[in-house]
Formats: C-alpha cells, sequence, structure tokens
C-alpha cells in the first residue's frame, strides 16, 4: 500500500458514514479465500468463502430487470441490522455480533428461511475491495448471531446480512452497516481490471462483463496447472457462487449461476456460467467463490459496466480492454 497517505480508524469509519468512496484507480490487490464446509450445505465454523442468491440486489437466471441493488440501507421493510459489534482491531481474532430486528414489535427475529443450506450468509467486504469475506454465522435462541472474523487491514468495512424472515409474504433481503477496523489504515486503490485471477495455485479466466439495465452472461474458467479442472464440487447447491459490490457505495449485486448440479446440462466445469445485469453504470468488483477437492477459493475480478471503457472491452465484446480482468 502507499504508505505516504494514512488515516486513523476514527477518519476511515466517518469516510463510510458519509459514503466516502476509497475504492478509486488501479491495482489488483488479494484476495483472501476462507475456510471450505465439511460437505454439500455444511461448514466450517468459519464457513467462509461463499456465496449465495435470491435476495434484493441480485439477478434470477433470466437476467431480467434486478430489483434496486442490496446493502445500501440498514432497515428496510420493518426490519433493521443492529450491529452490536461496530468497531473491531486490525490482524486480531474477534467475535462479531449482530441481530436482525423487527422494528414494529421491537425484537430479535429468531426465525428465517434456510436458502442454499444457510438461515442467513454475512459478507464483509473493505470499502477498497481488496479484503472479502463471506461468513455463515451461528444464531442463538434469542435471534443473536455470531461468528469469528480475522480482518487483515485497518479502515472502514461493510457488513452485509443477506437472509428471508420465515414470516408470512416476507422477501429476502440484504441489510447493512458499517464497520470500523482500527489501527493506521492506508486503503488500496481499486484493483485494475484483468481478464486472470489466480489464486491458491488455480487460474480463473472471465469472459464478458457487466452492462446496465441488461442481461449479459459472465462465463469463468476454472484451471489448475495448465489444466482444465472438470471435476468442480457443489457448493451450497452450485458450482459456483458469484457477489458483485459496487465500487463507491459498495452496492450489493447477487447472481445465481446458470444451471445446476445434477440438471442434466450443468457440468462440474470447467466453467461456470452467470447472467448478471448492472443496476448503473460504473467499476464493480465480482468475488466469485468455487469449490475443488473439498476446499473453497475465492477469485476476484475488477468489471466495468457502460461507459467508453467497456464498449471497447475485448472478452465477449462486453468488456472494455483496459477494465477487464
Amino acid at each position: 500500500m502507499n504508505t505516504g497517505v494514512r488515516i486513523t480508524a476514527f477518519a476511515a469509519a466517518l469516510a463510510a458514514a458519509f459514503g466516502t468512496a476509497y475504492a478509486v484507480g488501479q491495482g489488483m490487490g488479494p484476495v483472501v479465500a476462507e475456510a471450505e464446509p465439511a460437505r454439500h450445505g455444511g461448514h466450517t465454523d468459519e464457513g467462509q468463502g461463499e456465496a449465495r442468491g435470491g435476495h434484493d440486489g441480485h439477478e434470477g437466471e433470466s437476467g431480467g430487470t434486478p430489483s434496486a441493488p442490496g446493502g445500501l440501507q440498514v432497515s428496510e421493510a420493518g426490519l433493521r441490522l443492529d450491529l452490536e459489534t461496530q468497531r473491531v482491531e486490525a490482524g486480531r481474532n474477534t467475535e462479531l455480533r449482530f441481530a436482525v430486528v423487527d422494528e414494529k414489535k421491537d425484537r430479535h427475529v429468531t426465525a428465517f428461511r434456510r436458502e442454499h443450506g444457510k438461515e442467513l450468509h454475512l459478507i464483509v467486504a473493505s470499502r477498497d475491495l481488496t479484503t472479502y469475506r463471506h461468513l455463515h454465522p451461528v444464531r442463538a435462541a434469542d435471534g443473536t448471531w455470531s461468528v469469528p472474523v480475522r480482518l487483515p487491514e485497518a479502515g472502514g468495512y461493510r457488513v452485509f446480512a443477506d437472509f428471508t424472515p420465515d414470516i408470512k409474504g416476507a422477501r429476502g433481503l440484504t441489510l447493512g452497516a458499517d464497520l470500523a477496523v482500527s489501527g493506521p489504515a492506508d486503503p488500496d486503490p481499486l484493483p485494475a481490471p484483468s481478464a486472470t485471477a489466480t489464486v491458491d495455485g488455480y487460474e480463473v479466466t472471465l469472459t464478458g462483463g457487466l452492462r446496465p439495465g441488461t442481461g449479459s452472461e459472465l462465463l469463468f474458467g476454472v484451471a489448475k496447472d495448465g489444466e482444465p479442472v472438470t471435476d468442480l464440487q457443489p457448493y451450497l447447491g452450485a458450482y459456483g457462487h458469484l457477489v458483485a459490490l459496487r465500487s463507491g457505495d459498495l452496492a450489493y449485486l447477487h447472481v445465481h449461476p446458470n444451471g445446476e448440479p445434477g440438471d442434466g446440462a450443468t457440468k462440474p466445469g470447467p466453467e461456470i456460467s452467470f447472467t448478471a445485469t448492472a443496476p448503473s453504470k460504473g467499476a464493480y468488483r465480482l468475488f466469485l467463490d468455487f469449490r475443488h477437492e473439498g476446499k473453497v477459493r475465492t477469485a476476484a475480478f475488477t468489471v466495468h459496466a457502460g461507459g467508453p471503457a467497456a464498449e471497447r472491452t475485448p472478452a465477449g465484446g462486453d468488456e472494455e480492454p483496459g477494465h477487464r480482468h
């Protein structure tokens, strides 16, 4: 990181509160892959590294017009994300605690519908979009959720709770809240677009790109040691999961894969296909989770939706040349 500019965690928290965008510029940053579940639908204590869909700001497989992006509001539809842990220390193991509150009844929600094997999925991302966690917290009987987390860098973060309450007529929601990580902070620029990402010995390539207001295909190819991976393992009901965060406000866009294991048409690699619609022009960070040899890895890409850069992208004719990954 550029050590010439350093900010305090307090300043980072203020910046987050006023919607300041740390994510600008160029450069490829690290993506932290988390522990994998012991089996399909189950998780280790960390339960990190995978994504899921079905809520606000998500794309259906039809690729139609998306609903409003999720994660921009702390409360919606009478429910509020109450983040009990609002500040943690960089590099230290911490228990993150929160609850979903029914504002009308002024009490914790204790019943949730299980989707992709879990009642709630938690995303934690730094505002510079170089640190990403997908967690599966544990719910206590009183509706309090908790999960261990260790965040490597100080600065501003956003926490996203992705869930559907078990209430008649309820829809899926993604609520967001700010998290401050204390310590000297120096946010990185947004990693530069590239058509290839490497993680843990795997090379993942991206063809296609995002378009504002219309569906387009994102096709990821997975290889290891130069050979296509053709035996990807199901992870929460799919061969891959994708989360997209818009640079700046960190609007949350969740995407379902096209097809699923056992449908008679979807192969276990090397390609994983998604259809997505960007809610607006701008830069987005894509986090792809896939499972192979019993472990979940996360590959990250930067893409631009709309604008001159996107029009001249070679991959699939949808992305921009200097702004693909």
